[in-house]
């Protein structure tokens, strides 16, 4: 860092993301991308859009917003697309939280939460998961603060029911929930319609997983009218030209693009149970997943023994030091000839070591 960087950001520790080697080719199981490509729709629209590139885009990205509004049933005064959900988040952080209400999350959960927190210079109230690496509401209900709820959960994958939300929403309107829900579309159930009764609930969403657009940058929050003119307001005072034009046209034609999207849900879930099934049978456990990526730890192996022997192999997968969960792995959910290959390089690394 120079000198001249701002004391305020001395101790800020920056998010890693999943590492991107360049020096071979890897089977890619670390970022929870999808093995799909983006909707050919999506693409054809684009494309069309890409020649107009000289000009800015629409700031309100109205079309967009529409097709937003019009899939998850909402108006669009409900909704506010950005560059990323990683934007929309960092837009609540500095919307609804400051020193006197603090944002309140779990211990292992997206690490962009605490990065958030510290760039915004906003005090945060850490509260562990069980044992089991579940979360409990309950330690939640009297908490003061904007609460931030990743569900499901990363790294785990583990999904709260929507009551469960509703109980913490309702506990307390005068306390803003945020549940993101960027791998909500693998099984677990959305808090959108919630969105209709509670004027303190803001979920958020993304179009990097389950649309394939991870490379694109698409994100957007749904909650009511009066939360999404908070978010806007942050929104014109930082870039109103979040959301470039070539994204927003893709974003619409994977919208339109419902077979799709449903069909590529549906093979990554298999290829999910697959690999868990697989791994089964060498040993392995997992938390309890409804993302497209399995948690998995093994008796036979330490995780970052795992993680390192996979990479030589040319398979990557995520590993994180936390104490808590060192012995675990995140392992993304790609084409099942991607999870085969992961199967099989990892009985060979078993093998290898008896």
């Amino acid at each position: 860092m120079s000198k001249f960087l701002s004391k305020k950001y001395e101790k800020l520790r920056p998010y890693t993301p999943g590492e991107q080697p360049q020096d071979k080719k890897y089977v890619k199981l670390n970022t929870n991308e999808s093995p799909y490509p983006p909707s050919t729709l999506g693409m054809m629209l684009a494309l069309r859009e890409e020649r107009k590139s000289r000009l800015y885009p629409d700031p309100d990205v109205k079309e967009l917003s529409d097709a937003l509004a019009s899939t998850y049933g909402v108006k669009r005064e409900n909704v506010i697309a950005t560059n990323g959900s990683d934007e929309v988040l960092n837009f609540a952080f500095m919307a609804w939280c400051d020193k006197d209400t603090p944002a309140v999350f779990a211990d292992i959960t997206y690490g962009f939460y605490k990065v958030f927190a510290e760039i915004n210079s906003v005090p945060s109230v850490i509260i562990p998961l069980r044992e089991d690496l579940t979360l409990n509401i309950d330690d939640y209900i009297n908490t003061r603060g904007t609460v931030f709820i990743a569900n499901p959960n990363a790294p785990t994958g583990i999904a709260l029911p929507v009551s469960e939300i509703e109980r913490l929403v309702e506990s307390n309107r005068d306390r803003i929930v945020v549940v993101d829900e960027a791998y909500v579309d693998f099984g677990a159930e959305s808090c959108v319609p919630l969105t209709a009764k509670y004027d303190n609930l803001l979920v958020t969403g993304t179009f990097s997983k389950s649309r394939s657009m991870a490379g694109a940058r698409l994100g957007f929050g749904i909650g009511c009218k009066e939360l999404i003119s908070d978010l806007v307001s942050i929104k014109y005072s930082t870039n109103p030209y979040n959301v470039n034009r070539v994204t927003a046209a893709m974003g619409i034609g994977a919208l339109k693009d419902r077979k799709y999207f449903e069909k590529n849900c549906k093979k990554i879930i298999d290829a999910r149970k697959f690999t868990e099934d697989s791994l089964s049978e060498l040993g392995f456990e997992f938390t309890d997943s409804l993302a497209n990526f399995i948690f998995a730890k093994s008796s036979r192996i330490g995780g970052e023994e795992l993680y390192l022997r996979l990479k030589e192999k040319g398979v990557l997968i995520r590993h994180f030091n936390a104490p808590r969960i060192a012995e675990y792995n995140r392992i993304t959910i790609g084409s099942m000839e991607e999870m085969q290959t992961l199967v099989d390089k990892i009985k060979e690394i078993l093998e290898e070591k008896e």
